[in-house]
């Protein structure tokens, strides 16, 4: 692992597990803090707010992120290659500027096309100035993070508080909300998103532990099976899963049961019950299979994360699903197929495959599925890469991939999933079919692709790549000290 880096613990991955967060603080001068904090207020103030552009407006900010606390606790959560997601906002809480109790709960729109409860992705909100309940920090839900349906303004949450370089860590799905800021000061906060890169092979922090330890008490837990999942998962990926001692096999009986509470309206027992059934032998798997195939959509997607809990056992049923007629059920086996990631030889060429599916939704999922692997074969890179270029000619004809209408922020969904599963494989697979598919993409009409296309060059690093990205940067290059008070 990296020198120089505050490992997270064990109790740290455990919290972030259950609860979904970590309040970190990051030590740096105050001096710093105050200047960025100047800074954002000047653009804030003169320009409006620049959303993506932040970083780049203030390039100060940069050293928040590269810190030993900050590198230590994204590398725990997300593994030593992560990347920091182009978009990223500052979210500004003025005193006497916004609805009476603050903003409204929610998960912020995902980049994936499906949600994940293993950590793929995660977020910081970093506070450039002493935060104090008063002045409205952003509010968290712990332990929300696996809740598709908000858990309900009854659930107790956090105002996390402390001096200026106090960041909250962030599982990516957990339910938080800008809260009301009752004091006489602005409040500041910048939020930074952060994707994974490789599923992990090794615990990525300070682990002394096999074993998943929670304090009796400490959280409710419905949700263990959850929990147990994503620790073996963090532990070494799917050959730590498979290492597990499975549940008790269930009789038939008891796997109707469980069946009921997937497919009921309470959703944590749902999910207990699903992870359950996953790890419960064949009795169990046939029950999450035969959800997937014939039940609700809501309960397909539970069934597909035990399928992922499931591991190998559940490639064969998986694969089976994929000529399945309804489309969507297609999606949920590629994104289970994806999560399981072995045996390569059964994955690989079934998501292959279905990336010449004739239903937009499968040829995305399968495009982003094929990243989940780690160390996926040539032929996967490839098959992606043409997948990419395909997407591009679409777009030029102005042919939307518009599932997923709630995604509207991603222009080209398939060109999307296409160019992060290169950002992640591209390494693997022939050089200049690899940078040539990346080289058009840096056209994109859809602003993130072109982003996962340059970073996915900067990752190869040949000549031609750096060719590429020089070409590239003449035209992208952003200067920070330009604006609309500025004169030269």
């Amino acid at each position: 692992m990296q020198q120089n880096l505050k490992w997270l613990t064990d109790e740290q991955i455990v919290q972030f597990i259950t609860n979904g967060y970590l309040v970190l603080q990051n030590e740096l001068p105050n001096e710093l803090h105050q200047k960025v904090m100047s800074q954002i207020h000047t653009v804030l103030m003169e320009e409006g707010n620049p959303g993506n552009n932040i970083l780049p407006r203030v390039p100060d900010i940069q050293a928040f992120f590269e810190t030993p606390v900050v590198r230590g606790a994204l590398t725990g959560i997300l593994g030593p290659n992560y990347y920091m997601h182009p978009h990223r906002h500052c979210h500004y809480n003025q005193p006497a500027n916004q609805n009476p109790g603050g903003g409204l709960w929610h998960k912020d729109g995902y980049w994936s096309a499906m949600r994940s409860h293993r950590p793929w992705w995660a977020m910081i909100f970093y506070y450039t100035q002493d935060i104090t309940e008063e002045l409205g920090p952003t509010a968290v839900m712990p332990g929300s993070q696996y809740n598709e349906h908000f858990p309900g303004d009854d659930k107790p949450f956090l105002l996390p508080t402390g001096p200026a370089g106090t960041m909250v860590l962030v599982h990516f799905d957990l339910w938080h909300k800008a809260s009301l800021n009752t004091s006489n000061q602005d409040r500041y906060m910048l939020k930074f998103q952060f994707a994974r890169l490789e599923a992990p092979t090794s615990p990525t922090w300070d682990n002394e532990n096999n074993s998943f330890q929670v304090s009796a008490g400490q959280a409710d837990e419905t949700l263990l099976p959850i929990w147990l999942d994503v620790w073996d998962w963090l532990r070494g990926g799917s050959d730590v899963i498979e290492k597990r001692i499975d549940s008790p096999t269930v009789d038939q009986r008891e796997a109707d049961r469980l069946k009921q509470l997937v497919v009921g309206d309470v959703e944590n027992l749902a999910l207990n019950a699903v992870y359950t059934l996953g790890r419960s032998g064949a009795a169990g798997l046939s029950e999450l299979l035969s959800i997937m195939r014939s039940e609700s959509t809501e309960a397909s997607v539970r069934a597909a994360y035990g399928c992922i809990a499931a591991g190998e056992a559940a490639v064969e049923g998986l694969i089976e699903l994929l000529d399945h007629t309804d489309g969507e059920r297609r999606a949920l086996a590629c994104f289970a197929l994806g999560m399981v990631g072995s045996p390569k030889e059964q994955v690989v060429p079934a998501l292959i495959v279905a990336l010449s599916d004739e239903h937009a939704q499968v040829e995305r999922q399968a495009a982003e599925a094929l990243g989940f692997i780690h160390a996926t074969s040539s032929e996967a890179v490839s098959s992606t890469a043409h997948t990419l270029v395909k997407s591009l000619e679409q777009e030029k004809q102005e042919q939307a991939n518009d599932f997923w209408p709630h995604q509207g922020y991603i222009a080209n969904k398939i060109g999307y999933s296409a160019a992060l599963t290169l950002l992640r494989t591209g390494k693997n697979g022939e050089a200049d079919e690899v940078i040539g598919a990346l080289t058009a993409a840096l056209d994109s009409k859809d602003r993130y692709v072109r982003a996962y296309a340059f970073e996915a060059l900067t990752y190869l690093r040949t000549e031609k790549a750096v060719e590429v990205l020089l070409r590239y940067y003449r035209t992208a290059r952003w200067c920070p000290d330009t604006s609309n008070a500025s004169m030269f």
